[in-house]
């Protein structure tokens, strides 16, 4: 709800009564906090939240006190992260733990020793990934599916790249993610999420964050759910550095979202399935595990809506590099270099002089992994549709195919408003990223190679030898010689 205005004391005086928070939509029942990295404190009862302190001898109606870590607790004030929960049973009370039958379609270490990963050179990609039928149901858990990544969660050190597509709630079921922090991106259909924090209801073009540990239930109001996960291991997004753009721009931190507070009384049988090293484990237990009356802290899921970005890469001529675009960063070991930048490409106006507009052909150290939302994408060199999926790897050369070049080349630079309706993102990996034999054998939806794409390219200077053979004697330089086999 938004800030409350009434008189105060004073004549002709008037004060905020409440705090701002984002209001209810008709697609979205939930109110939240507001303020990327704020330490929030929320209780769906009132007095609750005890004062001064974390652990009173007593809370109020005889809760729990349990606090949750996202980073040690010896680490610099400015980058710790923790909630405190104030619960009617602790987390503790629950059954015995259990292995559940491997999927091998779900992975998280990256090494050659995996067979079940495959390193390549070659880019790829995907039309859009199936849907699970009625036949069968598919929940979110089970509607996971590895693509690539690389590193090790148990190092703490990496990312993995899924995809999800289910077609049913998880029913009195709730995941835990042990290997680290999932960044997901629905593309088809709405995630109702129910978090230990609260609820988060999050739509095509939204994204939601939840961090390494946290446990949640997702619900599909549109009966199926589909898109796209980035998972890291042993980092955190952050807000990127703002540099030259100044105070302000690109994602602004009022934007992103936080679950209030809410609890159920609920004493029917949960199965808890937990994550460690891409291995699925379960515990049972006789009562939800939504049961948090009041938290308060920095370390919390959040969303955030997309088309509020602000695209601030209209130049004058050249392009930006596409880090202009980011929406939250990774830090990686390597100091100065992160583990992953995710990026959105919304729309914006098309202004440069002199320039060769469309993405230039590059090698670039980072991996590109990149997907569209909804619309209509506009890069020639690979079939891209929403809910597809495209793998650019390291340093391995690509761009506009040689019609697109042409026309680019040739066209009368005038003002265009470019990428209207539509959202595409990427996923700008640092590291080299393998691929899955999921990604590779199974899917049903894998492109073929485009071995012949730029085989009709035509080297414009070969047009112009006898210029050239004429600047070079008029500047007193050596002759050209050509080889022409």
């Amino acid at each position: 709800m938004p800030s409350v205005i009434s008189q105060a004391t004073g004549p002709g005086r008037l004060s905020a009564t409440l705090p701002f928070a984002a209001s209810p939509t008709e697609s979205d029942p939930y109110v939240y906090q507001c303020g990327f990295g704020n330490r929030f404190a929320t209780e769906a009862l009132p007095g609750v939240l005890p004062n001064s302190c974390n652990t009173p001898q007593r809370l109020k109606y005889d809760l729990v006190s349990e606090q949750l870590n996202g980073t040690p607790f010896v680490s610099p004030r400015a980058s710790l992260l923790h909630a405190w929960f104030y619960r009617i049973q602790p987390s503790v009370v629950h059954g015995h733990i259990r292995n559940l039958p491997p999927n091998v379609d779900l992975q998280a270490v990256f090494s050659k020793s995996n067979p079940e990963i495959l390193c390549s050179p070659q880019d790829r990609g995907w039309d859009p990934f199936p849907i699970p039928d009625a036949e069968k149901d598919i929940d979110f858990i089970c509607g996971l599916k590895t693509i690539g990544g690389h590193g090790d969660p148990t190092t703490k050190d990496g990312l993995a790249i899924h995809i999800f597509a289910a077609n049913c709630d998880m029913q009195n079921r709730a995941f835990c993610n042990h290997d680290g922090d999932m960044l997901i991106l629905p593309q088809q259909g709405r995630l109702d999420i129910q978090t230990e924090y609260g609820h988060l209801m999050v739509r095509p073009g939204e994204l939601v964050v939840l961090q390494a540990g946290m446990r949640f239930t997702v619900s599909l109001p549109d009966g199926l759910g589909r898109g796209y996960i980035q998972e890291i291991y042993g980092s955190h997004y952050e807000l990127p550095e703002l540099g030259p753009v100044g105070s302000n721009g690109m994602a602004l931190p009022r934007d992103f979202e936080y679950p209030v507070a809410s609890f159920d009384i609920d004493r029917s049988q949960w199965q808890v399935v937990v994550k460690l090293a891409g291995q699925l484990f379960s515990y049972d237990q006789n009562h939800t595990p939504y049961d948090v009356v009041a938290w308060h802290g920095n370390y919390a899921p959040y969303k955030y809506a997309l088309e509020k970005f602000i695209n601030t890469a209209t130049v004058d001529r050249d392009q930006s590099d596409p880090s202009i675009y980011c929406v939250l960063t990774a830090k990686s070991k390597m100091p100065g270099v992160s583990l992953s930048d995710f990026l959105v490409f919304t729309p914006k106006w098309s202004v440069t002089r002199n320039t060769f507009r469309p993405p230039y052909y590059h090698r670039n150290v980072a991996t590109e992994i990149m997907g569209v939302i909804y619309g209509t994408w506009g890069g020639s060199s690979t079939h891209l549709s929403p809910g597809g999926l495209t793998y650019e790897p390291s340093y391995m050369p690509h761009g506009e195919s040689y019609e697109r070049w042409k026309e680019a080349t040739a066209a009368d630079l005038q003002p265009a408003r470019v990428g209207e309706d539509t959202m595409g993102f990427m996923m700008h990996v640092s590291g080299h990223c393998s691929l899955t034999k999921y990604a590779l054998e199974r899917t049903g939806c894998l492109q073929p190679v485009q071995e012949a794409k730029w085989d009709d390219f035509e080297p414009g200077l070969l047009k112009h030898l006898d210029q050239i053979k004429a600047d070079l004697a008029e500047a007193g330089l050596p002759g050209l010689s050509t080889i022409t086999k």
